[in-house]
């Protein structure tokens, strides 16, 4: 029985450039339609990710800065303004994720509260189950929980 591994299977980024050369081409017959959907549906998910991520990690720091106010050092400070400017570079390059913001906050709250507690070895429920801030808040640079 022979092996028909395709070149999607066996060398990915060279299937990544016989693809763009053939929709450079206009050649719709010879694209790879089946793995070309499948791509396209992965990158979608990245990007949801990477903001879900980058939003879990801005929500724990603004969490151990209201939790944890005797511990609070530069690196988080600037963790928190790092995270923001990330967030914002996401959603810059992807403005329809900003039609489900609210939702990616849910998320990405819950994952905090677990990553914060983690972190800071107070209890999970020490931590508001929801939420407690704004999105246009959590977004201020110059907004630090008291």
């Amino acid at each position: 029985m022979q092996n028909h591994a395709t070149l999607y299977e066996t060398d990915f980024y060279a299937w990544t450039q016989e693809q763009e050369n053939l929709l450079k081409q206009r050649n719709w017959n010879n694209l790879d339609l089946i793995h070309l959907q499948e791509e396209l549906h992965l990158m979608g998910a990245s990007e949801k990710r990477e903001l879900s991520n980058r939003l879990s990690v801005l929500l724990m720091h603004l969490l151990k800065w209201k939790y944890q106010p005797t511990h609070r050092v530069v690196s988080w400070e600037l963790t928190i303004k790092g995270q923001r400017l990330e967030v914002k570079d996401v959603l810059d390059d992807n403005p329809s994720l900003s039609a489900r913001l609210d939702d990616y906050l849910i998320s990405a709250y819950a994952k905090a509260i677990l990553k914060a507690a983690n972190e800071t070895k107070l209890s999970y429920k020490a931590f508001p189950q929801l939420c407690e801030w704004s999105i246009e808040q959590i977004f201020d640079d110059s907004f630090f929980p008291n």
